[in-house]
This record gives C-alpha cells, structure tokens and sequence, in this order.
C-alpha cells in the first residue's frame, strides 16, 4: 500500500512572514485583511506574524528572501496586484515577482506561497480581494501553512 504524506492547515506555534506591496494599496490592503483573519483563523498568534511593506511586487522577492534567510519564519506569504495597463510593463513585472518568488523558496528551501494578483482589469482585483471567500490572501495563508506542514511531514517520513 502507498504512503501518503499530507500537510495540514494548523498554524499554532508557526511564525509566518507576510510581505504585501504599497502599489496598488487599495487591493493589496485587502488582500492583507485576508491574510491576517486567515492567519488568526490557522491558529498563528499575533506576535508570530511578521509584516514587510514594500514598493511594488517587483520588490517583494528580495523582502522575501530576507524573511526566509533570517531563519525567524517557517514560511513566507507574499501579496500584491498587477494590474495590465497599456504597456508591456505588466508583463515584466509580473514575470519578475513570480519567477524571484520562486527561485527564492527553492535556493531557501522555505515555502513561500505567491498571493500576487495578475489581473487584466481593476474589476477582477477586487473580485480577488474581496472579504471572505475568495480572498486570494487567505488562500496564499492556507498555502502557505499547508506546505509548511507538508515540508515537515516530508522530512520526518510521517504518513
């Protein structure tokens, strides 16, 4: 019979590192409320959550890499919004955020979920961010813990 390994959504006792971009604020602050009643809602405590504001999401790779390399957090959320415009700009910042992202939780070995809108209008930002269901910051929460437990699980070999 196959073993199988699963995380889990319990975040008591996980210190989780939030950077959310100014760019943007009105959805990124949403997006931010999101994370925070889902962090509580996990079981993290207040003074286990650390925020990092920073510009734009083309700067929060960096604030990541920070947060994951400072061995303080067991997991780092990121959020922000990029919304298309008229100019090819949309393209490379989101291209930077998502790969920087993902190349950090790699090289760090510490799971880092993406929470970054890449929307097409400002109408679909705010359906992301929305309170309660659907909140794209509450999913990279979840995300985030999850893979946490799932990392944990992984190296202990538990089922």
């Amino acid at each position: 019979m196959p073993r199988e390994i699963t995380g889990s959504l319990d975040g008591s006792g996980l210190r989780i590192g939030v950077v959310v971009a100014r760019f943007n604020a009105y959805i990124t602050e949403r997006l931010l409320a999101g994370a925070l009643a889902a962090l509580r809602d996990a079981g993290v405590a207040g003074d286990d959550v650390t925020i990092v504001r920073v510009p734009g999401a083309f700067e929060v790779p960096l604030a990541a890499r920070e947060l994951a390399a400072g061995g303080e957090v067991d997991g780092v959320v990121c959020l922000a919004a990029v919304i298309r415009g008229e100019t090819p700009h949309f393209d490379f910042v989101a291209q930077a955020a998502a790969d920087g992202v993902g190349a950090t939780m790699l090289d760090l070995g510490v799971p880092i979920s993406f929470g970054v809108l890449t929307t097409n209008t400002v109408e679909q930002a705010v359906e992301r961010s929305n309170e309660g269901q659907g909140n794209k910051g509450a999913e990279a929460v979840q995300t985030a813990i999850e893979m946490v437990r799932l990392q944990r699980a992984i190296r202990r070999g538990s089922v």
